[in-house]
């Protein structure tokens, strides 16, 4: 049943640490014990909800932490959201814009609550309101990290073909011999996962070609960011010297990045995340840039809940063209030791559902929200 008129009447922020299983490690930063997680619900005077989420990942091309995050929503998003209606989203953005440059970490939140809520309002799936349901599941790739021996990395990767998995984003960047090493053995012991190798922005120009050359021989089916956001010049050089696809990740923030990477030529692919490039709205509007200009759309998150990973799905569903299978589940794949949800989603042989009921389908679990709340004061 469709709700009347709403206003909405506060902007909660929720912080959280999400504890991993295993701490998560890639070529940026230390081991992290958990994710910095920030959810934002939306309550409006008719007793509904919204929620989005987003994460403070701090790495390149993303510098957010939370307090940082939930000063943004609080002091500069939120006005401009209290007592309006949530279909007023694209003022209630664009005003967000004025007040604030950027920050597409901070927005991606508000925007995907207002798209739930909206949604919620409406009685309705979020994929209705992004144009309708082309797919009622997704594939996913697995995530082998940075961490352990060669022999625990392959090991982890034959669990993902015995889980159903075709493909996975392997993290590299810390040593070139070893990840050549690496690659070399997974080739040879799981031949039937392809592997994207992912340097998240870590090597060096001097490097780089000495161990793109050797994964290229390695028989992997692309790389991602091997070289530094800024570094667009230094990407479109490495696509012509090699055939081996490159991904385009933290060098794409906005509809201008990814221009220029088409421009240039530097990737064949871009690795989309809907809390770095502003939530589900502003990533379908790179999709429809990427698809445009003839590269590969993977769809991703940074390791995150239920919350996030529904946004991807919906946004998935209305869809029409093809998905690469993107690392958007690595979260919910069995990273986290505890979801914020009370029904977790759930990755089955390779794929997930999207999930059914208004909004993203999914409703907050309040004890496990308590248990990992951050106190920021």
């Amino acid at each position: 049943m469709m709700v009347g008129p709403a206003r909405i009447i506060r902007v909660e922020t929720l912080p959280l640490h999400v504890p991993f299983n295993v701490p998560f490690r890639i070529a940026a930063g230390p081991a992290r014990p958990f994710a910095e997680v920030l959810l934002v619900r939306l309550h409006t005077d008719v007793g509904i909800e919204g929620i989005g989420e987003t994460q403070a990942w701090r790495r390149l091309g993303a510098s957010e932490t939370l307090p940082g995050l939930v000063a943004s929503i609080r002091d500069l998003l939120a006005p401009h959201a209290i007592g309006r209606s949530p279909f007023d989203a694209p003022r209630i953005l664009r005003d967000c814009d004025d007040a604030l440059y950027g920050a597409l970490y901070a927005k991606a939140a508000l925007a995907d609550a207002l798209l739930d809520l909206q949604a919620r309002l409406l009685d309705v799936p979020a994929w209705k309101l992004l144009g309708g349901q082309f797919r009622t599941a997704v594939r996913t790739c697995a995530v082998l990290p940075i961490g352990g021996s060669i022999e625990s990395t392959v090991e982890n990767a034959q669990r993902c073909v015995e889980a159903g998995y075709r493909s996975a984003t392997l993290k590299i960047g810390l040593d070139v011999d070893g990840d050549i090493a690496l690659a070399r053995r997974l080739r040879e012991r799981v031949p039937q996962l392809a592997l994207r190798p992912d340097a998240n922005a870590s090597l060096r120009r001097d490097a780089a070609p000495r161990l793109i050359r050797a994964l290229e021989e390695a028989g992997v089916e692309a790389i991602e960011q091997p070289l530094a956001p800024s570094d667009i010049e230094g990407m479109a050089d490495l696509a012509c010297r090699f055939d081996v696809p490159l991904i385009a990740d933290e060098a794409v923030s906005t509809r201008d990045d990814l221009l220029r990477v088409i421009g240039a030529r530097a990737a064949a692919g871009v690795q989309t995340k809907v809390a770095k490039n502003g939530g589900a709205w502003t990533t379908r509007a790179l999709w429809e840039i990427a698809d445009a200009g003839g590269i590969r759309i993977y769809p991703g998150n940074h390791p995150s809940t239920s919350v996030a990973t529904a946004s991807v799905l919906h946004l998935a569903a209305a869809w029409p063209g093809d998905l690469a299978d993107g690392p958007f589940a690595a979260g919910i794949a069995g990273a986290f030791a505890r979801d914020v949800v009370a029904q977790p989603i759930r990755v089955v042989a390779g794929e997930v559902a999207v999930p059914e009921g208004p909004g993203f389908g999914v409703t907050l679990d309040e004890d496990a929200l308590a248990a990992m709340r951050v106190d920021l004061a």
